[in-house]
Parts: C-alpha cells; structure tokens; sequence
C-alpha cells in the first residue's frame, strides 16, 4: 500500500533532495547548522524559557524592589517563587518570610487564603532545602525513597524541621477535607518521615498510617545501584533510551535534559557491568537539549538512529527545532535534520513515534506538537521517501489533531493490516484514535469507540496486558494531586479525579474499559511511563515516574505488577520503586545480561532548582525464564517496529501464549526494541510466531530453547544465537 503517487516535477525535485540528503558533506552542513541554531538557542532562552530563563523573575524582582514595604503580598509571593525555581531557595524563603510577618501584622492587605498559601509555600520551600541538603548534596541509595527509613532519613535537619510548623498552621486554617489541607497532611507525613519521627511524632488526627502503605503481596526489593554504576546523573527532566548503538551485543544509554544547554549524554556498555560517558567520542558535543527522545532505524541501515524533540511546555516561545541523529554505525552521530527536510517548520514538541504508516517498507516518523492559545501547532506525520528524507503529509491524512498532545501509540487494533495512531491530548481537544484507511489516510473514530477519555491525559501504549493476541490500549491521567493522594491513602470518601484508562481490545475493532475492574483507579500524575515483565512470567507490568513541576508534588513514582491479565497490583513499597522526585524518562532493560529487566529513571523537575539523581533500579531475580527476541526486517522496516510475537508455552502441563508488539515501550523514555518474553517456569519455547508487519506473512520456529538472546531474520529459516555475557553491574 503506498501513499498518493508525486507529480513527476515533484519526483524530480524530490530525487535531487535526496541525492543531496546523504551526501557526507551535506550532512556534515547540517549537522553544523544544528550545532549554530541550538547555541543561538540557549542564548536566548536564558531569559525568555518559561523555566529557565531569568527575564520575567528579574521584571519581579525590580518591581518588587520599587513597591519596598508597600508591596502586596502577591508581587512578594511570586518574586520568592521566581528565586525558588531558579535555585535560590534560601532568598525566596527569606521573602516569603517577610511576607508572612507583614501578613500578621496587617500592614498589609491580604486575607486568609493569601496566609495560608504564604505559610504553604513556605513549608515548601523548607522542604526543598532539605532535598538539596540531604538527598540531592548527600544521596544514599534509599533516599527519597518511600517511604523514607534507614539511609534515606536526613542528616541535616534544619530543611523538614522548619517547614513543619507551618504545615500544622495550613492544616489548622483550612475546612477539613480541603485539598490544601490534604496536601499540607501529606508533606507533613514525608516531613516527620524524613526527621525519623514519623509515625509517633505526628498527631493521630494528621496521621497517614504506615498500614496504608503496604503492599498486597510479597515482592523483592529492587535495590537503586546508581552510584554504584555510575548513572547516578544530576539534573533535571529529560529522556532516555536503552539500546544497542554500537552493534555490539549489549545495552547502551542515551539520556537528554530539557535544559537547552544541556548535553546529550551517551554511555557505553563496556560489557563488563560498566558504562563509560563517550557523548563526545560519539560527535554529540553542542547537540544539546531534549525533552525526550526515540529511537529507530529509519533508514535501514542496521544502526539504530535517534529523533530528539525540543520546544515542549514553551507555548510560541518554544519554536526549537528537532533533531534526527544518523547513526553512521561507527560509534558516532549526525544531526541530518535539515539535510532530511525535517528543519524548516518548528512547533513546541515532547513525543514522536516510528511507524510504517504505508507499508512500504521504511518507517515513518509522527512528531505530536502542542496548540495553546498562544500557538496553533498542528501534528506533523512525516513520510520517508525511502532515500534519507521526509516530507509533511499531516494535512492531507487529517492526522494533524491541533491538541496539547503528550502521548503517541500506533497499533494495529482492529488486526486489518494497516497500524493506526491514537494520540493523547492534555488540554484543547479529546483524545483522537486515528483509523488507517489506507492510501496515507486516517479517520478519528475514538468518539464512536468511547477512547476520548481521560479528559486530560497524557503518556499512552498499545500493548497485550492479558496475552489474549489482540492489542489493548493504556491511557494515563494527569489530572490529580497530593491532596487526592492523601485522600487515598486515608480512605476517605471526596470527588475522585480521572484515573488512567485501560481499555481492553478485541481484535476487531472495539474496546472495553476494563479500569475498575483491573484495579487500576489510583490516583497518580504520570509523566514518564513504561513497561515490561519484572517477573519474568510472561505478563507486562507497568512503571509511572510521577510528578509535576510544582515543587510541593512530591509524590511516590509507581509499579504495577500484572497479576496473570486479570488485575494489576501495586508493589511500589515492596520493590523500593517510591522515588519522591519527579519521575520521567524510563526504560525497562536487561543491563547486565542476567535476563530479567532492570529499571532506569531519569529523575529531577521542570526548574533548575528542582534537581535530582538518577536512578537505577536493579532486578534481583525470580527464578523464571526468558526470552529475548531481536528482529531484523528485510521486505519489512529493519527495526521490525509492528511486527507481532506470539509464543506458546507449556508450563505445569497447560499450554498459554505470551504475546508482544515490537515498539520501544512507553511514552517518555524507550525500551531497547529487541523484545523480552518471559516465560515463567517453561524452558522451551514450544513455537514462536512472528507475524512481519510489511506482508502481514508469519514465520513460525519450533521449540526454541529459553534464556538466550537470539535473532530472527526476516524471511530466514531459522534463529541466531547473539553471544552475550553476564556481568554484575558495576563491575564488581
């Protein structure tokens, strides 16, 4: 199936394009380009970034220092907010402090809520003090682990201790139930927790009791190793992909910062349980930026490339552009992004996704961009020609949505032939499930298949969470706070926000929203999600790095273990998985070989003061078996991206299947694309079946044998064991 055919004129200038595309020396222009633009950039957003830049708090602070004592509590309130974000906690507390003093002494106006949210956010900035002093400035592996004990209490207490005073003040000024109060109660909790005094330190009527934290089930602690390897990375929000860069056998990181002098940083397994930082070796030096970032072989060349996506949150400000890097296949990088025709239009972006849109073989890039009413940025679907460059055909697939758009999945859901895109909007326009019609054209059908839902949501998959062989659709919310976390954990009845949405397919184009009935109505606000099988046991659970660039949000990211395809539990206590800081690049990966995945987050906030570590999370093991599957097309795209696995099982005598979709996982960071199968306690694989994305033709190998990596090619018989070796990270 192809799209539309070109005017001859067009094919001719297009051929000229691409002959010029992948010239060495047109390349390296444009790789020089990005480096100039991207400098140019950050020059610039070192005043007007919305995060960053020091423009708009230096207006605050002049007008602050001419208003003197007169000045009304709100110019006071955000002039200290403005020092607090960017890093200087101490002055914005020493204003707030002044605030709250001519608040009491009425000599200036302001009622009760102007106290209360003073007091608040002063407790807040307290509570910031004791992360840099402790967590950030001293980090152990527990810290900010919830919930806190042991390593993780603080050694400087001046932070948490101060703070409480003025949580006690909100809690007792606001109506019982109220959110503020609730999320004063909370931060209370974490403050007595972090002083070592909690539980018996905190009035029972303030009390989150340590019955509410406990897991339903038995599950091992995952211990953070990331000091130990090394990958304890300091900064703040960004992506992260976990793949074979080098073709060597083992995992590589690739990780980026928002920050738009921040560099990419590229770790190479050294294949002896270490990594080494070679962002400059791999010519990534001054390509900097990026909010998060893909991976896939776009032009089948059998080095996996990367697409970096810049400008999100920034409204009209953040007309940066993207990056697509070539993987020249010899340990290095090129930004061929206006070589490739991908940087003449730039729009405020956070999320891409690969697919063949068209089956023609090569993988098609849809870039979700974000409409405010400050800008109008329709999506872009970017078709491969097939010859290293892409054009915009959105418009034309009535792909271009005009939404707030965090979250793109494509799948096949209705098992037609053709993959469809569902696109997660946060704000200006439901959720869109876009239908393959063929012919690179799309019709939004999610209205009539009941998927607008939730009304403001974020990172989304398609994937198989009950092995049935038909793709099911996760949606997160991100629409919550710690007030409604607190509620939860009390039990207390009060108007619950959107939950997540797990919408179970049948194969043949319908869905059934399965969410109360899987267990999955937590409260959480999730910005990097993925997933993969912790356990080994063939079925999918599911990570949430939670948060949001509200200092006071500091809540436990999140684990769901997947109970058989009939609920999900969450385990985020059992298995150390609670990290306090904001949660959002993640991938699920085997790094050292041992054949069950490890997890690896990058951690930190949206402002320069809101920093943290990075952590990975390491799998002790659970005595089942695996599988891990790398696929190579040949009709169909190299990556073999919306290609299907199923594979059949015999365990204690019953016979079950263990199904994938091959993608890179969730929304905000990325799976290495070779697939890992669990398969419990099965030592062989009685069949496997790969179904090829291109030709829709399936190949089928017979009793496979388990715990190897091995590769399929398309179109030949028969696997290849890829040779690996097992190492303890960290190398010792």
């Amino acid at each position: 199936m192809k799209c539309l055919p070109l005017t001859a004129l067009l094919l001719a200038a297009a051929s000229l394009v691409a002959q010029n595309a992948t010239d060495p020396a047109n390349e390296a222009k444009s790789h020089a380009r990005m480096i100039k633009t991207l400098r140019e950039i950050a020059e610039r957003h070192k005043i007007d970034h919305h995060y960053h830049g020091t423009g708009e708090a230096e207006k605050l602070w002049a007008q602050l220092e001419a208003a003197g004592d007169k000045a009304p509590w709100r110019l006071r309130f955000d002039s200290a907010l403005a020092h607090m974000r960017l890093g200087d906690t101490r002055e914005g507390i020493r204003v707030l402090e002044q605030a709250d003093q001519a608040l009491r002494e009425k000599s200036i106006e302001g009622n009760l809520d102007a106290q209360n949210a003073v007091r608040f956010y002063l407790a807040m900035g307290w509570l910031r003090v004791a992360e840099s002093e402790n967590c950030c400035a001293r980090p152990t592996p527990d810290s900010c682990i919830l919930p806190l004990r042991g390593r993780a209490l603080h050694t400087e207490k001046e932070g948490s201790t101060n703070a409480i005073p003025y949580l006690l003040d909100v809690i007792a000024n606001t109506p019982e139930n109220d959110d503020w109060q609730l999320r004063a109660r909370w931060l209370l909790n974490l403050a007595h927790m972090t002083l070592g005094t909690y539980p018996d330190g905190l009035d029972k009527k303030h009390l989150i009791p340590p019955t509410a934290f406990a897991s339903k089930i038995d599950f091992p602690k995952f211990p953070n190793i990331a000091q130990r390897v090394g990958l304890d990375t300091f900064g703040m929000l960004g992506g992260v992909i976990v793949d074979d860069f080098d073709n060597d056998g083992d995992l590589d990181i690739l990780s980026s910062t928002w920050g738009t002098a921040s560099p990419l940083l590229f770790w190479r397994n050294e294949g002896n349980g270490t990594f080494t930082e070679r962002s400059k070796e791999a010519g990534l030096e001054g390509i900097t930026g990026g909010i998060n970032i893909f991976q896939a072989d776009y032009d089948n060349d059998g080095d996996v490339d990367v697409y970096v996506l810049r400008g999100a949150w920034l409204y009209d400000h953040g007309r940066d552009p993207n990056s697509l890097l070539k993987n020249r296949g010899d340990g290095t990088f090129v930004d061929v992004t206006f070589a490739a025709g991908l940087g003449e239009v730039h729009y405020p972006s956070s999320t891409c996704q690969w697919a063949d849109i068209d089956n023609d073989g090569d993988l098609d890039l849809y870039v979700g961009n974000e409409t405010s009413p400050e800008i109008r940025a329709p999506n872009q679907l970017f078709r491969n020609d097939g010859d290293g460059t892409f054009y915009d055909i959105a418009e034309r697939a009535g792909v271009q949505n005009f939404g707030y758009t965090k979250g793109l999945a494509f799948g096949d859901y209705d098992e037609d032939g053709k993959v469809d895109l569902f696109v997660s909007n946060l704000k200006n326009g439901a959720n869109k499930l876009y239908h393959n019609l063929g012919n690179c054209r799309f019709e939004d059908v999610a209205p009539r298949l009941g998927l607008t839902k939730p009304p403001e949501s974020f990172g989304t998959w398609f994937w198989d969470y009950d092995n049935d062989g038909h793709l099911d659709l996760f949606v997160a919310a991100y629409c919550t706070s710690i007030g409604d976390l607190a509620a939860w954990y009390l039990g207390m009845p009060r108007p619950h926000p959107e939950t997540m949405r797990l919408y179970r397919g049948d194969g043949q184009g319908h869905f059934a929203d399965v969410t109360a009935a899987v267990g999955l109505t937590y409260p959480a606000l999730p910005m990097g999600a993925n997933f993969g099988d912790l356990d080994n046991d063939g079925f999918l659970d599911f990570y949430l790095g939670t948060g949001d660039p509200y200092y006071y949000s500091l809540m436990p990211n999140l684990m769901f273990k997947n109970m058989g395809g009939a609920k999900f539990e969450d385990v985020t206590v059992a298995g150390g998985f609670g990290h306090l800081q904001k949660g959002h690049g993640i991938s699920l990966a085997d790094l050292d070989a041992d054949g069950d995945l490890d997890v690896f987050s990058r951690q930190g906030g949206a402002y320069p003061g809101d920093v943290a570590h990075d952590v990975l999370f390491e799998n002790p093991g659970f005595g089942n078996h695996w599988l891990a599957v790398h696929l190579v097309g040949t009709e169909s795209n190299r990556s073999a991206i919306g290609a299907r696995l199923r594979a059949v099982i015999v365990e204690d005598g019953v016979e079950r299947c263990v199904c994938r979709l091959v993608n890179s996982g969730g929304c905000f960071g990325a799976n290495p694309l070779r697939q890992h199968l669990g398969l419990g306690k099965a030592t062989t694989v009685k069949s496997l079946e790969v179904s090829w994305p291109r030709t829709g033709k399936v190949q089928t190998l017979a009793d496979v044998p388990a715990d190897r990596l091995i590769r399929i090619v398309e179109g030949k018989d028969g696997y290849t064991v890829v040779p690996q070796t097992r190492t303890v990270l960290g190398g010792k």
